[in-house]
């Protein structure tokens, strides 16, 4: 019976140590569709994350934003915002699933209310499509912004559904979706990173990149993982004393 439970939990602690949900970084993703970026970071909030090529030459950034829906039928959003860090005035890429088919808009955001809010954006937006793959959405756009722009502000979201006329249902108001924000900074000495004052400091893509800081649900997920480590040695411990 000993020898039982032993050889369970080490099994147990294989599992939880090589949980794919806890492993998956930017550096490890990749598209179907063959793009391929120079940066990328894990975005603090909404279990997102950002790939980007700036050409500092045309001031042109091309990116990559994959996040889960906040339900199954549900929409994701990336969005620069010109003037400010939040919500209001963001213009924004919101891809969902419309009647079956994968759907992306823009919008000129000016309220919660998004029938209220203008389809033209600021920027010249091109290649714009969008996939939809193991229960994440990713939208790809290339954006013209303003000559020797160094840096931008980013708001990034998820929401639960869509009306059956095809707008989007407003998201939810938790810290998570309200932290949903920062600056992403293009042109840096060190590299390209993304550094808003309340998330940690982003990973830049490559083999040598550093591992990211954890932040928030991050950090909470570490200190649970830490935990059932230590009450699984003082099982076995246990065990291996009688």
């Amino acid at each position: 019976m000993a020898r039982l439970c032993f050889t369970f939990v080490i099994i147990l602690a294989l599992t939880l140590m090589v949980s794919p949900t806890e492993s998956q970084t930017c550096t490890s993703q990749s598209f179907t569709n063959g793009k391929v970026f120079t940066d990328c970071t894990d975005l603090p909030y909404l279990n997102a994350y950002l790939h980007w090529t700036y050409n500092a030459t045309n001031s042109s950034l091309s990116i990559a934003y994959i996040a889960p829906p906040a339900m199954p039928d549900g929409w994701v959003a990336w969005a620069i915002n010109p003037n400010s860090t939040g919500m209001s005035g963001a213009q924004t890429l919101l891809a969902f699933k419309f009647n079956g088919v994968m759907t992306i808009k823009t919008y000129n955001i000016v309220s919660y209310n998004f029938t209220t809010s203008g389809f033209n954006l600021s920027y010249d937006v091109w290649d714009l499509s969008t996939e939809n793959s193991n229960g994440t959405i990713a939208i790809f756009a290339q954006w013209k912004l303003k000559e020797k722009t160094e840096k931008v502000n980013q708001v990034w979201q998820v929401g639960p559904s869509v009306t059956p006329q095809g707008w989007p249902m407003k998201h939810d108001f938790s810290p998570e979706n309200l932290n949903a924000y920062g600056t992403l900074q293009l042109v840096k000495a060190e590299g390209p990173v993304i550094s808003p004052a309340h998330a940690p400091q982003p990973v830049a893509s490559g083999h040598d990149a550093p591992a990211p800081t954890p932040s928030g649900s991050s950090r909470i997920k570490e200190r649970v993982n830490v935990g059932v480590f230590l009450n699984l040695f003082v099982i076995l411990a246990s065990l291996i004393a009688f």
